[in-house]
């Protein structure tokens, strides 16, 4: 026990006993060991368990795990990653092209501790992006650069992702699509390549009205065709007959009108009338 005096009060101090610092230094190491049991992985990551600098092989889900207080949890993330990249490479004819691609792709889970262990964390810089540039250039030297501009690039955005599926699958990384943002071509070829567009628009624009032209001239053909039909029917149906039939009916009409008029009877065998005025 010590005692201090100050003033007139005397303070006694008792340090604690053996035992319970041993009792303390227990609870201390327990909680320690426990802390040490307990491996946590985040939503979207994969825990890569070591031991002694060792990869034992083991990948924790996303979560709280108990595990060997000697180990070590590395996490790696599952999530889709994007990988830009820009490259300036060469057509099939040899003209220069400029590429902005954009690669999406994500780990695979189960290859994470082998990945983790061949390759490291750091994986995207090691595999990801030089395989993306050698991809992007194998390919596009296989094409013209105006199928670059045009339609083809679908075909090429899928041979690339085709090829780096082939080189990272087995890695453990799946490449879900390639995004091809932005491609740049010469400025001579890409006024070319604008104009011969518009060439090939306009002719589409002049074959339609061409189209029209000649179907307007089918319609009018038809129609003269059905008039002429219809005049050659009803000159057939009438003869001298009929008209002097209906001449004596419109006379017959006349004479009943009450209104006054001058009727002149024609010469001629029929004589028909001859309405000068009312």
């Amino acid at each position: 026990m010590t005692t201090f005096t100050s003033g007139p009060q005397t303070i006694k101090v008792t340090p604690p006993s053996g035992g319970k610092i041993l009792r303390i230094l227990g609870v201390v190491v327990v909680v320690i060991l426990f802390w040490s049991t307990v491996a946590y992985v985040p939503a979207g990551y994969v825990g890569v368990l070591t031991l002694f600098g060792r990869v034992t092989g083991e990948a924790l889900p996303e979560g709280t795990h108990f595990c060997n207080p000697f180990k070590i949890n590395h996490v790696m993330s599952i999530r889709t990653v994007e990988v830009k990249e820009q490259a300036t490479v060469p057509s099939s004819e040899g003209l220069v092209v400029t590429l902005d691609t954009s690669v999406l792709f994500r780990l695979d889970a189960s290859h994470a501790a082998d990945l983790y262990q061949k390759v490291g964390p750091n994986y995207v810089d090691v595999i990801v992006e030089p395989n993306v540039r050698s991809a992007v250039r194998a390919v596009t030297s296989q094409h013209e650069a105006n199928a670059l501009y045009s339609g083809g690039r679908e075909l090429v955005a899928q041979q690339i992702a085709d090829e780096l599926t082939a080189q990272l699958q087995k890695r453990g990384v799946i490449v879900e699509s390639i995004l091809l943002r932005d491609i740049q071509l010469p400025a001579a070829l890409k006024s070319s390549i604008e104009s011969k567009q518009q060439a090939e628009q306009e002719s589409l624009a002049m074959s339609f009205r061409l189209q029209k032209e000649r179907q307007e001239a089918e319609r009018k053909r038809i129609e003269a065709a059905g008039i002429r039909d219809f005049q050659q029917i009803v000159s057939q149906g009438i003869s001298p007959q009929l008209l002097e039939w209906k001449g004596i009916e419109a006379t017959e009409a006349l004479a009943k009108s009450p209104n006054t008029k001058i009727v002149v009877i024609g010469g001629g065998k029929s004589g028909l009338p001859l309405i000068l005025g009312q």
